[in-house]
């Protein structure tokens, strides 16, 4: 399986009502898409929505 593309997980801060910031982390929400040729590609949910609309 390909990887298309280069995003990656993002590191921000959680901030609850006490001010207390703690590290946490937002993960790319990935897909897996299968092209005219039967390849399987792994990719974001937002770049096969624009790789749908392309083609």
């Amino acid at each position: 399986m390909k990887k298309v593309t280069n995003k990656r997980t993002k590191s921000v801060n959680n901030k609850p009502n006490c001010l207390k910031r703690t590290k946490s982390q937002q993960k790319v929400n990935f897909t897996t898409i299968i092209d005219e040729f039967g390849k399987k590609f792994r990719t974001s949910v937002r770049e096969a929505r624009t790789l749908k609309k392309n083609s």
